[in-house]
């Protein structure tokens, strides 16, 4: 697949690949919601970013905690709120008190004040409608670059 040596170093921010002495940072993402249809829209538009795969899918919060342990955890996790075992602001707390440098982005249909308020306070990064296309790929860049997302209508701004 790539030519020459290729050695690959874990680092906190990412995960680099050294191929012939030149690097390629692969951030490496989560996906977690119970709908596969829903998984399969935010794979596709993650992956279409350069240097962003999803490492890895969860269809529930308990998934979601056996997953991000996994060795190398996740550099984000996008996470949606609604989930059959557990929501996704519980999943939140624990995977932020696991890892708390790996950056959660929460996703629902319906964002309020109140759930992004609770988002925040579990440890959440950032929040927005999972249907919104141009907002997923823009959270995700400002979370990986130690910013937040939480939109105006949400942050009382």
């Amino acid at each position: 697949m790539f030519p020459g040596k290729t050695t690959l170093i874990a680092r906190s921010e990412f995960v680099l690949l050294f191929v012939s002495g030149e690097a390629f940072g692969l951030i490496r993402i989560l996906v977690v919601d119970d709908n596969p249809s829903v998984r399969r829209y935010l794979r596709a538009i993650l992956e279409q970013q350069e240097g962003w795969r999803v490492c890895g899918e969860a269809r529930t919060g308990g998934e979601a905690l056996h997953r991000v342990v996994e060795s190398p955890p996740p550099d984000l996790v996008v996470l949606d709120y609604q989930m059959p075992d557990l929501n996704g602001v519980d999943v939140a707390k624990k995977i932020s008190a696991m890892f708390p440098k790996i950056p959660i982005l929460m996703v629902t249909l319906h964002l309020s004040r109140q759930l992004a308020d609770a988002a925040r306070d579990a440890g959440v990064r950032g929040a927005c409608a999972k249907q919104d296309i141009g907002a997923v790929v823009e959270a995700v860049d400002l979370l990986l670059h130690d910013q937040t997302y939480f939109p105006v209508t949400c942050s009382g701004l």
